[in-house]
C-alpha cells in the first residue's frame, strides 16, 4: 500500500518561512514525478510545484515561482518545499503528490498518489 505523509505545516507569520516533507511508503517513484497542490478554503486544488526523477527539471506556479523551491532524494524516497516570503495568500492545504510517470499536464487527475495534506495558515 503507497502511502505519502506530510509533515512541517504550521502557522506563520507574513514573510516567514517554512520547509514542507513528504514521506512516501510502499513504492518508489525513482522513475517518476513527485510535487505539490494545494487547496485554500472556498477554491480548487491548484498545482505548486514539481519535479521529476532526475531532480533536474522542476516546474512551479507563477504564483510561488522564486520563493518556494522544491527538491526530492530519492535515496530516502521524499520529496520537500521550501517556502520562503510567505504570503496569506498562500495559506492553504498543502498536499504532497507522486506518480510513476512524467507528468506533462499538471492537473490533479494525473496524480496517481496524494497525501492527506498539511495545513499552512499565514497570517498578515
Amino acid at each position: 500500500q503507497v502511502e505519502l505523509v506530510e509533515s512541517g505545516g504550521g502557522l506563520v507569520q507574513a514573510g516567514a518561512s517554512l520547509r514542507l516533507s513528504c514521506a512516501v511508503s510502499g513504492r518508489t517513484f525513482s522513475r517518476g514525478t513527485m510535487g505539490w497542490f494545494r487547496q485554500a478554503p472556498g477554491k480548487e486544488r491548484e498545482f505548486v510545484a514539481d519535479i521529476r526523477w532526475n531532480g533536474d527539471t522542476t516546474t512551479y506556479a507563477d504564483s510561488v515561482k522564486g520563493r518556494f523551491i522544491i527538491s526530492r532524494d530519492n535515496t530516502k524516497n521524499a520529496v520537500f518545499l521550501q517556502m520562503h516570503s510567505l504570503k496569506p495568500e498562500d495559506t492553504a492545504v498543502y498536499y504532497c503528490v507522486a506518480d510513476p510517470s512524467v507528468v506533462v499536464v499538471r492537473v490533479p487527475r494525473n496524480y496517481d498518489y496524494w497525501g492527506q495534506g498539511t495545513q499552512v495558515t499565514v497570517s498578515s
